[in-house]
């Protein structure tokens, strides 16, 4: 799902005027690349440092999703595309944070 999130983030890019090229473009960009590379960079570790990356992949999300607000109040994507991917991301967000909860279910137990 992530790299969906990533390859429609690119789709919109398309429309952003040039000057945004090093500006919001980059930052959209590299946030939506961040989803799925982190949660790629992670699968390879123990569930502790997987979980680190995890945390990493989540707050580019929560990143990306304010970056796409700006880029609708600037008029560079309308209202429904923004709550198209916003959707996406958000059901991305659940589906990670109830990944979470089993990497290290003792400390979730300890938490309750």
């Amino acid at each position: 799902m992530g790299i969906e999130i990533a390859d429609e983030v690119y789709r919109l890019l398309e429309q952003f005027p040039t000057e945004e090229k090093f500006g919001l473009v980059s930052q959209i960009s590299r946030s939506s690349v961040s989803i799925p590379s982190n949660i790629a960079e992670g699968s390879a570790m123990t569930d502790q440092s997987f979980n680190h990356y995890v945390n990493i992949a989540l707050g580019s999300s929560f990143e990306l999703v304010t970056q796409l607000i700006i880029a609708e109040k600037r008029n560079y994507i309308n209202e429904q595309n923004l709550n198209k991917i916003e959707e996406k991301i958000q059901e991305f967000q659940k589906m990670v944070i109830g990944f979470k909860k089993t990497l290290n279910p003792d400390k979730q137990k300890s938490k309750l």
